[in-house]
């Protein structure tokens, strides 16, 4: 596997100082990291979709993988030529997002991060969206270690030996262990299937570093794929973790506009030590680097970085680019294909619309119900983390349509008691304190979160439209909804679907193809409109 010593000379301005003074014995190690990239593979812009010729041309495009090979490059080049210490990580989310995934399952990903050059990758939730199959084109072809410390696979046999818990890297003299964590609602936002058994994420991480710490291991970083407010947990309560490199949560750190929190965000530790916890946003927008420094004994002393735009500022790679223009060509009519034009523009910021009524959210649930209105369905109900971009105004094309929603669910029907639907809803706000994506996204009801409220107890004041107004629910009555096939199969907890769903039909037109159309109908002079369908105390 892909053990290489690495090294680079740029040291980036914010700094955290653990302790002060420095030994000529000290060890720097420079830690290069992205996450959820997503399938961006070709540049992105404001919005987070395909960047359009346009937007090229007037510099406004971002990352895309001849960018990031690019930076990767030369801080890489720029460390040999110091005598530094470099490894590069991925915290997971590779697959899913664009249509280069729909249309070459995960094989563009394994040549594109072999050509980069990766030291290790930790598993995502989304690896699994093609069963354990689809994450073992990524095993099976990269040529570095792919992690995931609290799976047992031993039952899988696409996976088994092909995806390791924890290793070790040699770099420059030292050794430096790399733990992993996959978030344990893994099976309901993708699909691992029933052979693939998950372990508790903090006892895992923490038998892993004591494996690590008996062979004599004593610099460790935590390669996790389970959310900015988990790894906070991990890095208080896992004794020996040195620093977390972290995905799930798209979450934005740094001294920019819209950040979380600092990069890296220290988190005090049981033990009394300062543990960084550092994550790069999503896309491939940012490349991170975290600078840590250990003493002779092992002790971490400095932590300091900065997440790098990758900007117009950064020249794509030649050869990779040529290489995303080719893999390109054959879906490139679909992405262009004109469908509609829209006067305003429908964000889908991945914050709003997994905690309040969004723009996208709207438009979406309204197409879904608008196609089946005529089947006597009458409440929409749409996954927030479904929707994964906004849209521009003006021209809008397929390939816009199918960066929002690139899943390619369908549409589903089903009879449905009122009691069940508020179910459902406790379902989606049942996890709103970590933005996850199961939050409802509504249309032809009304309702009230209390995100202060236990989870169970969140949801009030919920109305269904009848005959054009608004009635209290009859927890009695049974609704005709409509969803998509991975909720209605239970999928981001809405087990109720599955289990008291009734009549259902899975097996409707594409969702990407249900909200061109929709938008179509529309006409140029469509705007979102947000009508306070979901009220949050």
């Amino acid at each position: 596997m892909g053990q290489r010593m690495k090294r680079w000379l740029l040291i980036s301005s914010a700094c955290v100082a653990i302790s002060a003074g420095a030994a000529q014995a000290d060890y720097t190690l420079h830690v290069l990291h992205i996450n959820d990239f997503h399938s961006r593979v070709e540049p992105i812009n404001k919005s987070d979709s395909t960047c359009d010729a346009e937007a090229e041309a007037k510099n406004e495009c971002f990352g895309g993988v001849a960018r990031l090979a690019t930076k990767i490059r030369e801080l890489r080049d720029q460390l040999k030529a110091d005598g530094q210490n470099v490894i590069v990580l991925d915290a997971g989310d590779q697959y899913q997002g664009s249509l280069f995934y729909t249309t070459y399952k995960g094989k563009d990903t394994v040549e594109f991060m072999n050509a980069i050059g990766f030291d290790a990758m930790a598993v995502g939730n989304h690896e699994f969206d093609d069963g354990p199959e689809g994450l073992a084109v990524l095993a099976n072809g990269v040529n570095f270690p792919v992690i995931s410390g609290n799976l047992d696979l031993s039952q899988s046999e696409p996976l088994k030996d092909k995806v390791g818990k924890s290793l070790t890297l040699d770099v420059g003299d030292q050794k430096v262990g790399i733990v992993s964590a996959l978030a344990m609602d893994t099976p309901e936002t993708a699909s691992p299937g029933d052979k693939v058994i998950f372990m508790d994420d903090m006892d895992s991480l923490k038998a892993q570093v004591q494996e690590l710490s008996d062979a004599g291991v004593d610099k460790i970083i935590a390669l996790t794929h389970t959310g900015y407010k988990r790894d906070q947990e991990f890095a208080a309560e896992v004794a020996g973790i040195d620093a977390i490199i972290g995905g799930h949560s798209h979450t934005l750190l740094g001294d920019m506009e819209g950040a979380e929190g600092p990069y890296p965000t220290m988190v005090a530790a049981s033990d009394g030590v300062e543990v960084p916890v550092a994550t790069a946003y999503s896309y491939g927008k940012y490349l991170g680097h975290l600078t840590l420094t250990w003493d002779d004994k092992g002790k971490l002393i400095k932590a300091e970085g900065q997440p790098i735009l990758l900007d117009s500022s950064v020249v794509p790679d030649e050869k990779l680019a040529a290489r995303v223009k080719e893999m390109g060509a054959p879906i490139e009519e679909l992405k262009q294909r004109k469908v509609a034009e829209i006067k305003a523009p429908i964000s889908g910021d991945r914050t709003e619309c997994r905690a309040r009524e969004c723009e996208m959210g709207v438009v979406v649930t309204d197409a879904m119900l608008d196609r089946v209105k005529d089947q006597g369905v009458t409440i929409a109900i749409e996954n927030g983390g479904g929707l994964r971009a906004s849209i521009d105004a003006g021209e809008v094309t397929m390939g816009e349509v199918m960066t929002v929603l690139p899943f390619q669910n369908t549409l589903s029907t089903f009879q449905l008691k009122g009691a069940d639907v508020v179910a459902a809803l406790e379902n989606g706000a049942s996890q709103y304190e970590e933005g996850a994506g199961r939050f409802a996204q509504v249309s032809g009801l009304k309702y009230t979160v209390d995100p202060a409220a236990p989870a169970g107890s969140r949801i009030s004041e919920v109305q269904v439209r009848e005959g054009g107004n608004w009635q209290p629910i009859d927890l009695s009555k049974v609704y005709g909804v409509v969803s998509n096939n991975y909720m209605r199969l239970g999928g981001d907890g809405y087990t109720v679907f599955e289990t008291n769903g009734t009549d259902a039909y899975d097996f409707g037109p594409d969702l990407a193809d249900v909200l061109a159309e929709y938008l179509a109908k529309q006409g140029p002079d469509f705007a979102p409109k947000l009508d306070g369908r979901i009220t949050v105390k």
